[in-house]
């Protein structure tokens, strides 16, 4: 991964790595719910060649704590669009598109703690992929709570690549992220 030192521009490849992961953006201490830190929003423009694998997510990623939830905004893919499985909370529409909502309970598994936890993660998973737009996180955040799907304390939301094995390359030109 090479930071470009501009807002959270980045270009990242690999080579059969199994589950890789590059992300950007912003951090915060696990003190405030995502409505307390402002409109959080990003904008994003990328390229990409090669594969990735047996899964892929492109857009934005994070964490919250009390409770924790790790959470997925997929806005682009290698391939075929990601099912993350668990259960379909059914569709959002956001900036014009619209999103399958899924939650899927993760067991005994790696967390931003550090520690393995069971914990739920949260897709919204674009109907169809772009590469380029703005994401207003805030947005997804309160239609996932009106689905019962509640964020705790905001840990990350950061831009995000993930690949699950393949060789492939990403270049983000632009990737603003913002909490105002």
């Amino acid at each position: 991964m090479t930071l470009f030192g501009v807002d959270a521009t980045f270009k990242a490849n690999w080579a059969n790595s199994g589950d890789f992961l590059a992300r950007v953006g912003l951090g915060w201490d696990s003190t405030k719910t995502y409505t307390q830190l402002g409109t959080i929003s990003a904008d994003l423009s990328e390229t990409k060649s090669g594969a990735a694998g047996g899964y892929s997510y492109i857009g934005i990623y994070g964490w919250s704590e009390n409770p924790m939830i790790e959470y997925y905004i997929v806005e682009d893919w290698y391939s075929s669009a990601p099912n993350p499985g668990g259960t379909n909370m059914g569709t959002i529409t956001v900036d014009g598109g619209t999103y399958t909502v899924w939650k899927h309970q993760q067991v005994n598994q790696p967390s931003v703690t550090g520690n393995n936890s069971t914990f739920w993660q949260f897709f919204s998973v674009r109907n169809t992929a772009r590469t380029c737009g703005h994401i207003s996180i805030s947005d997804h955040f309160t239609k996932w709570n009106g689905l019962g799907m509640t964020l705790g304390n905001m840990e990350e939301a950061k831009i995000l690549i993930e690949a699950g094995g393949g060789t492939g390359n990403i270049t983000f030109s632009v990737a603003k992220m913002s909490a105002q």
